[in-house]
């Protein structure tokens, strides 16, 4: 059911996050990316950061990757993860296992910090990264116009290691995953397999 996504999945994905484009303030994009612009988003995240689906029947469900928060060398052991799913894959702890496995593939990299970007209007998602051990780090009230209104966002942030002082940076996650029996260790230790 988990797996890596590959650029065959672009078009699954991209209906995935169309309708929150278009009909919600999880993300403040107006409108949804062409298909080739979306494979471009997918083909540069995944150089350094892992891009899971959640695939039942041959439909996939929901999808998770990470991505760099700041540009700056300074922040390289920041990354911000994000979570979509199809409406009828909610609440059934898919977002949940898509994140678990996400975050363990960070930690292995070498990430330290996650900042998850929520809008204060998105109580669920606000929630959702509360029961992940993410907590409030700043509120920007009124930063983005959406719909007609102004709406506030939230960067939570999530401490996966509290090293004083890193000894590397952080690998590819196609570095980490070259040991094959990786993701199935991932995935006994978070019991999705």
């Amino acid at each position: 059911m988990l797996r890596f996504a590959a650029p065959e999945d672009v078009s699954a994905m991209l209906a995935i996050y169309a309708p929150y484009v278009l009909h919600t303030t999880a993300t403040f994009e107006y409108a949804p990316p062409e298909e080739g612009e979306f494979l471009r988003r997918f083909r540069t995240v995944t150089e350094q950061f892992p891009w899971l689906v959640w695939e039942k029947d041959g439909v996939i469900l929901g999808y998770a990757y990470a991505s760099t928060p700041y540009t700056r060398e300074a922040y390289a052991w920041c990354a911000e993860p994000t979570v979509y799913l199809r409406p009828e894959a909610r609440g059934r702890g898919i977002a949940k296992a898509l994140y678990d496995a996400l975050e363990e593939i960070l930690r292995r990299q070498g990430y330290c910090v996650l900042y998850a970007l929520v809008c204060d209007e998105n109580e669920n998602s606000l929630r959702f990264h509360e029961k992940q051990g993410y907590r409030p780090a700043a509120h920007f009230p009124r930063c983005g116009f959406k719909f007609g209104r102004w709406i506030g966002l939230y960067w939570m942030e999530k401490r996966l290691d509290s090293v004083e002082s890193p000894s590397a940076r952080p690998i590819p996650w196609c570095e980490v995953m070259q040991n094959a029996e990786i993701f199935p260790d991932i995935l006994d230790t978070l019991s999705l397999s």
